[in-house]
């Protein structure tokens, strides 16, 4: 019922299965969740949670040094009409509402913002254009908090567009109103110093389906939190993402699927490449299926390719299941090198060597590209794939 594969290549790469009924393990985050800051202690980096994390390259977002400045990031939205868009205080009820944070950055990225951004599409508003979000960092370290809340039965597709320079701690909550479909694209293209670390928590309603995409290519560090959980049965997840890490990146997206409510899905699709020395890809992908949530059905999946030598993967899926009453649960993790064979293959068929390695790299990510649905967004990426691999020539 569970698969689990493994193939390390310059790295660890690891999987675990549990049934309990009470036990801690890797999905349970080694504090409980908390609003306040001051409920986490400052991470060491012995912790399961942020072992893989370079805690010298956070810039003081984990320990409380990094000062707001003024002049940190822009965000400029874009809405179709019908669309409400507001900065609202501290004080409004719709913020936190789909998830608390569950580490240290998260809780302070929460104490520290002034002003949030609040997108809502009202109930049975169907939209055909995208909600635009440009996230433009200036240079400062910045805190942020927003909000994307569709009514019941809404159709929705967000684009989250993450550019420039910016030390950027933040939370993204998505709030699904029951039958509604929400569709996010958010894409981290920063420039090379970029501190990017954010919680991303989605609170789907009774038979709503949510698809998160992420696609992670620039910065020196990203390190993403996606959660997900369910406020009826019925909800549907997907949860995709892509990622080039190149030499010295760090780049880590760490999932949690809670399935909390009977008869819900969920289905996670990961797929990295890696070049240059020092290039370092993360991806841990938690999934708990509670006593309650009969009839889960739940897939994960991380596949990653090594382009070079000098880069290392640690990709590690969890799967805890709590009942037996479900109809299926499973994850699968592979590393693997850059196949020599696909190239001989089309260089022998008269494709030149660097031609040749674009297609290989292309077919990879394409399963992923192809499901985005924002056809510039598709097109921006393609062109990213080939700048990243000419580059290494």
């Amino acid at each position: 019922m569970a698969e689990a594969q493994n193939i390390p290549v310059g790295s660890t790469t690891a999987g675990q299965i549990a049934v309990a009924a009470e036990s801690t393990v890797a999905t349970r985050m080694s504090a409980p969740p908390s609003f306040d800051v001051a409920d986490f202690p400052v991470p060491h980096g012995r912790e399961e949670e942020w072992r893989f994390t370079p805690l010298e390259r956070l810039r003081g977002l984990h320990d409380g040094t990094a000062v707001a400045t003024g002049e940190g990031v822009r965000t400029d939205v874009v809405a179709p009409e019908g669309v409400t868009v507001e900065t609202v205080g501290r004080d409004d009820a719709r913020l936190g509402r789909a998830g608390t944070p569950v580490d240290r950055i998260a809780a302070q990225a929460y104490s520290a913002f002034e002003k949030a951004g609040v997108v809502t599409v009202p109930k049975e508003t169907v939209l055909t254009e995208p909600i635009r979000i440009a996230v433009r960092g200036e240079g400062g370290v910045a805190y942020a908090h927003q909000v994307i809340e569709l009514g019941a039965f809404a159709e929705a597709v967000v684009v989250v567009d993450h550019t420039g320079d910016a030390v950027l701690a933040a939370n993204v909550d998505y709030i699904l109103g029951d039958g509604a479909k929400l569709t996010v694209v958010s894409v981290q293209d920063w420039d090379d110093k970029a501190v990017h670390v954010a919680q991303h928590n989605a609170l789907i309603g009774r038979d709503a389906s949510f698809r998160s995409v992420v696609v992670t290519f620039g910065g020196d560090l990203v390190r993403l939190h996606p959660r997900v959980q369910y406020a009826g049965p019925g909800g549907e997840a997907e949860l995709l993402g892509l990622y080039f890490t190149d030499a010295g990146q760090h780049q880590e997206h760490r999932l949690f699927v809670d399935h909390n409510t009977p008869h819900c899905t969920s289905h996670v699709v990961y797929k990295g490449a890696l070049q240059g020395d020092e290039a370092h890809a993360v991806w841990i992908g938690d999934v708990l299926i509670e006593a309650k949530a009969e009839g889960t059905d739940t897939y994960e999946m991380n596949r990653n390719l090594v382009l070079t030598d000098g880069a290392r993967v640690d990709s590690v899926p969890n799967l805890e299941i709590e009942t037996g009453e479900i109809v299926g649960a499973g994850h699968a993790s592979a590393t693997g090198r850059f196949d020599d064979e696909q190239l001989f293959y089309l260089m022998a068929r008269g494709i030149p060597a660097d031609e040749a390695r674009r297609l290989v790299v292309r077919g990879f990510f394409a399963e992923l590209v192809q499901q985005i649905g924002v056809q510039d967004i598709q097109d921006r990426l393609l062109v990213r794939i080939d700048e990243e691999l000419e580059a290494s020539v």
